[in-house]
């Protein structure tokens, strides 16, 4: 209800939407029933979204301002993290094809999930705006109740009207014998002692404590800002990274995103031994891992970083035996050991460009499968590459793809330049793996081309492999910090909100007539026995429940 006079009889002109004098708490309407507890919320003071004739601004405040919308966001959120959940996210893997991965794993339901974007829930727009809309909602309804609860309660006035102190919960009238002053001096010692701050005004007294408790979900709300706050910032560029990749065995390998690259030195695994496994996984055969272990170097480039034809020059930074568990750590960055593989990989091949039909030996070339030149002198002719596939395969339509980022399959398609070709060339495909050779056919893909020029490794020296494989998982969150600032302040507005009690008791003397009245935000029990209390240590005799208004009178 809002009314347009809020002038009270004791002169003081109060905002549009205040329910009880701000001066002196007279409340300023007429209730059905006199007797009726007064509405302490705010201490009755105005809020902005009860503002008259609101404007089209005022109308988004009090939308986000209303506690029933800032519920129904979060319900709207928890249910949207929920269907994030039916499926695993895209994030969670390495190298996979999210279009196919989740109709070929979950069948229909799974496609229908992947086309519907909850394969990447946490990272979708709609998901991002409803932690917008939430913090909005924590703002605003912040601001629209603290402001007038400061107000409230640092301009406290301790002579109240009557019918504020007799119309709260706690109430208690009656006749004291002594004279005021000594009355009043005597209950001031008594609520002292129960830790009371008094404040007196000639025959009116207020007695207050724990006030600080009444900003505790306040800054329960700051925390939780902060909190969404650092979340949202994980997608500002370079704040957050979550990357899972396979390094092998002594080739640094870069850390996209980043000036630094990680080199896999060496990688060690334990087993159990039969002694050590239960009967069960000895007949079944099973080999169980106890520890694997890899050997880290980290490097930072600082020169030719951007030169894909040129060998970055590194220089160590640090060095780290990775467990499960025990992480690198360096920057800001993370290094976990989630996986291994101890089949071969390919690192590097030098094979030699020659002639098939008369032997001759045109060249020799350096061909690393990580760190790919885009151009080789083979003698007179040039090899520049065009294509680069890891892992080769056919796609659908018959078209070469690459199936995983990991060389399990590696081919390369050049463009031979030299005597004897046209000027602009000719492909020529590359499998440096015999097996992948004599799968893919590469002379009947390479034609006529084949009986001209053959590149192949002469023997195992000019192959490098590496041993191991480790799977690694690098990690760096730089709003990390900033959550658990968040975390923790929002945990210290609710201790602070759920431990301590906001209690208040104002009383007048009108002669040898005392008013008392109470007020708590939360356990009137407490507060009532604090006053009974109270009241007999200057000889006035109550039982607690007759002055609760809330619960048995006797």
């Amino acid at each position: 209800m809002r009314f347009d006079n809020t002038k009270c009889e004791c002169g003081h002109q109060n905002a549009v939407g205040t329910v009880l004098c701000e001066a002196c708490g007279k409340p300023l309407h007429e209730e059905p029933a006199l007797d009726e507890v007064l509405e302490m919320r705010y201490d009755g003071v105005a809020r902005k979204s009860q503002k008259a004739n609101p404007s089209i601004i005022d109308r988004v405040w009090n939308f986000f301002s209303s506690v029933k919308v800032a519920v129904y966001l979060i319900v709207i959120t928890l249910i949207g993290s929920m269907f994030g959940t039916i499926y695993p996210q895209e994030s969670q893997f390495l190298n996979i094809d999210a279009s196919l991965y989740y109709k070929q794993t979950y069948g229909t339901m799974g496609h229908i999930y992947y086309l519907l974007g909850l394969s990447h829930t946490y990272e979708s727009w709609w998901f991002i705006t409803l932690l917008v809309m939430i913090g909005a909602s924590l703002v605003i309804c912040s601001l629209d109740r603290v402001l007038p609860l400061y107000r409230a309660l640092h301009k406290q006035k301790v002579r109240k009207h009557g019918q504020f102190i007799t119309r709260q919960r706690i109430v208690y009238q009656g006749d004291i014998q002594d004279s005021p002053d000594t009355w009043l001096d005597g209950m001031s010692k008594a609520l002292k002692k129960r830790g009371y701050r008094i404040v007196r005004d000639e025959d009116a007294l207020l007695a207050e404590k724990n006030r600080f408790s009444r900003w505790g979900p306040y800054i329960n709300h700051i925390g939780l800002i902060i909190f969404l706050l650092a979340v949202l910032a994980r997608g500002i560029p370079g704040w957050h990274m979550e990357y899972y990749d396979a390094f092998p065995q002594g080739q640094p390998k870069e850390i996209p995103n980043t000036p630094y690259y990680l080199q896999n030195d060496h990688f060690t695994v334990e087993y159990y031994g039969e002694e050590d496994m239960p009967e069960q996984f000895v007949k079944e055969g099973r080999v169980i891992a106890k520890l694997f272990e890899t050997k880290a170097t980290l490097y930072r480039c600082v020169d030719k970083c951007d030169d894909l034809a040129a060998e970055p020059v590194l220089e160590e930074v640090a060095k780290h035996d990775i467990r499960v568990n025990e992480p690198l750590e360096y920057d800001g960055i993370m290094v976990y050991q989630f996986d291994f593989d101890l089949t071969p990989r390919l690192v590097a091949v030098k094979p030699v460009l020659k002639n098939p039909q008369t032997g001759e030996v045109y060249g020799q070339i350096e061909l690393k499968v990580n760190r790919t030149e885009t151009r080789y002198e083979a003698g007179p002719y040039t090899l520049e590459l065009t294509h680069k596939f890891m892992d080769f395969g056919l796609d659908e339509n018959g078209q070469p793809t690459t199936k995983s980022q990991d060389p399990n399959a590696p081919a390369f398609i050049f463009m031979i330049k030299g005597p004897g070709l046209p000027k602009e060339g000719e492909p020529y495909m590359y499998f440096p793996l015999q097996k992948d050779k004599v799968k893919f056919q590469q002379d009947v893909i390479n034609g006529e081309l084949a009986k001209k020029f053959d590149l192949h490794v002469q023997s195992m020296n000019d192959v490098t492999l590496s041993e191991s494989t480790s799977y690694l998982n690098v990690r760096k969150d730089t709003a990390m910090p900033f959550i658990w600032v968040g975390a923790a302040i929002s945990m210290i507005g609710l201790v602070m909100g759920f431990y301590w009690q906001h209690r208040r008791i104002w009383l007048r003397l009108d002669g040898q007539k005392l008013a008392l009245g109470a007020h708590t935000n939360k356990n009137w029990y407490g507060l009532r026995n604090e006053v009974a209390r109270a009241l007999q240590t200057v000889d006035i005799e109550v039982d607690a429940k007759s002055i609760d208004r809330g619960g048995s009178k006797v």
